[in-house]
């Protein structure tokens, strides 16, 4: 799709996907990029790095204020949410009101502005969800593939992501900062599995969403996985600060964790597509001809994904991620 000439809108600019998609973005020449958040000091911070942008202040909370920020748009990129689990389960109501009903206000916002299409971000913890952020992202993803069950000029769609590797408030940056200060790294479960994905794999999800949606579907990036344990240990490894010890300690699974992460789960599967890195799981209500039946209760999850055990493989990942404190 034509970015170039175009305007494109990002929600949650600020943080650390907005960053980095305003970057890639920014390299197609758009006619301008407006960076919709309601922190005014990392909208200034970013405006460093990103002078040329338009930045806006604003809530996705406030659909008169989303409206006025959606004039002249052709392309918006939904990343603004709560996505921090323990703080949504402790103010569950402030995720419904982020992360549902102002997904609701971007949905409508973008169809009266006529914008193009939208992409909305969405996590493996909307999947079976067992915590508030979870919940409160799946009715996200269902308000957002709703919106092309009947006649509409904007494309709706949905990426689901695992772990994003470096991105604000996520474990590795948590973990650099206490090797940094010598103290021990606390791990809830040595047998969870996460996910790992770069942030640049995360753009390029939402640009293979863009060029191929339809209207409906929920686009996944294949990834591989780590337990906790064995990121850990390959990260006191490799950032080890010769007067410090970073002893690891077993702290528990915290309210609303799960030990895996599920990104397809078993209903999906049954109208899903595939190819070598993407899955595209289709609407109930466009199902594409060709869709091969799956086994009962097939998943893809962190538990059965490629996983990744060895120093090598791990510490090439782990190089991979651009100076992860750029993002804290």
């Amino acid at each position: 799709m034509e970015l170039t000439a175009s305007t494109i809108l990002v929600t949650g600019g600020t943080g650390s996907f907005g960053n980095r998609v305003a970057a890639q973005l920014a390299r197609f020449g758009p006619k301008q990029l407006r960076i919709y958040s309601r922190d005014e000091k990392k909208q200034w911070e970013m405006q460093r790095t990103f002078p040329d942008f338009r930045y806006i202040i604003g809530d996705v909370r406030d659909p008169s204020r989303l409206a006025e920020a959606m004039k002249g748009v052709d392309f918006v990129f939904h990343a603004a949410a709560l996505k921090q689990v323990p703080s949504c389960e402790n103010y569950p109501w402030e995720a419904v009101k982020t992360n549902t009903i102002g997904s609701q206000n971007v949905c409508a916002a973008a169809a009266s502005a006529g914008v193009r299409t939208v992409v909305a971000l969405s996590t493996d913890k909307a999947v079976k969800p067992v915590n508030a952020m979870g919940i409160s992202k799946a009715m996200m993803e269902k308000i957002v593939c709703s919106q092309n069950l009947f006649a509409n000029g904007t494309v709706f769609c949905c990426v689901r992501y695992g772990n994003v590797m470096g991105s604000r408030g996520s474990v590795i940056p948590l973990f650099r900062e206490l090797i940094a200060r010598g103290k021990p790294l606390t791990v809830t479960v040595p047998e969870m599995t996460r996910f790992l994905m770069t942030l640049d794999q995360s753009v390029d999800l939402v640009h293979h969403a863009m060029t191929k949606a339809t209207g409906g579907e929920i686009f996944v990036r294949k990834a591989p996985a780590c337990t906790v344990i064995d990121l850990a240990r390959v990260m006191a490894k490799k950032y080890a600060v010769p007067e410090h010890d970073s002893p690891i300690n077993v702290v528990g699974i915290r309210p609303g964790e799960k030990i895996h992460e599920v990104l397809v789960n078993e209903y999906e599967l049954q109208r899903a597509t595939e190819d070598a890195t993407f899955f595209t799981i289709h609407p109930e209500y466009r199902l594409p001809k060709g869709v091969v039946p799956r086994p009962a209760g097939e998943e893809y999850t962190s538990q059965n994904t490629t996983r990744l055990d060895a120093y090598e493989s791990i510490s090439a990942l782990l190089d991979a991620v651009d100076d992860v404190e750029s993002f804290l």
